[in-house]
C-alpha cells in the first residue's frame, strides 16, 4: 500500500524533492477533476492527460523555488493551470474561443468566468509578493520563527525548543509579536 502525504505544504515539499508518492498522490487526486471539466468542455481524455502532464510540470517548477508559496490548495492550482493551458489550446485552434468560455462555472470558486479565476490568482501572486518582501524586511529571528510556524508547521514546543525560549508561552508571545509587526510591513507594502 502506498503511504500518503498530509498536507498541500508536505506535498509540495515532497514534490519539491522529487518523492513519487507525493506525485503518485497528486495524479490520483486530480487528475479525474481535471479529466472530467476537460471532457464537459469538449476535450477528450488524451487532451486531459497532455493538459494534466504540462500543469504537473509547471507545478514541479514552481515548487524548486524556494520563494514560491501556494495560496490556494494544489487542487485548485492544478486546476487552474489546466484551464489556462486549455484556453490557450484552443486559442491555436479557434479564431474566436473566447465566446466558449463566456459562461464557464468554477465549483470550486464560486460562479465565475476564467478571466475572473485568472484575476484572483493574479491577486493572490500580488499580494504573496507583498508578504514574501515583508518577510524580507521583518529580519531574523522573526522571520525564521514564522516560517517554523506557518510553513514548517511546527509546534510552540518545538520553536521554544529551537529558538531557545524557556516555555512555549514565552515562543507565542514572541510569535505574536513578530506577527504584529510582519502585518504593519505587508500593509505599508501594499500601500506602495
Amino acid at each position: 500500500m502506498v503511504s500518503s502525504i498530509n498536507t498541500d505544504q508536505q506535498i509540495l515539499t515532497a514534490l519539491a524533492a522529487g518523492d513519487r508518492v507525493a506525485t503518485a498522490q497528486i495524479y490520483r487526486v486530480n487528475h479525474p477533476i481535471v479529466n472530467g471539466w476537460l471532457i464537459k468542455k469538449g476535450g477528450t481524455s488524451e487532451d486531459a492527460a497532455d493538459i494534466f502532464q504540462e500543469a504537473m510540470v509547471v507545478l514541479y517548477n514552481k515548487v524548486q523555488d524556494e520563494n514560491f508559496r501556494l495560496t490556494c490548495s494544489i487542487n485548485t492550482y492544478l486546476l487552474s493551470i489546466c484551464k489556462h493551458l486549455w484556453l490557450k489550446k484552443l486559442q491555436k485552434l479557434h479564431k474566436d474561443p473566447v465566446s466558449l468560455f463566456d459562461n464557464i462555472e468554477d465549483t470550486e470558486m464560486g460562479n465565475g468566468s476564467y478571466n475572473e479565476d485568472i484575476n484572483v490568482h493574479k491577486e493572490r501572486e500580488l499580494h504573496y509578493e507583498q508578504l514574501n518582501n515583508a518577510l524580507d524586511q521583518i529580519g531574523e529571528p522573526c522571520r525564521s520563527l514564522l516560517k517554523s510556524y506557518y510553513h514548517q508547521d511546527k509546534s510552540m514546543q518545538q520553536i521554544a525548543k529551537d529558538f531557545g525560549y524557556t516555555n512555549p508561552e514565552n515562543a507565542k508571545n514572541q510569535k505574536y509579536k513578530c506577527l504584529t509587526r510582519l502585518r504593519k510591513l505587508f500593509y505599508n507594502e501594499q500601500a506602495k
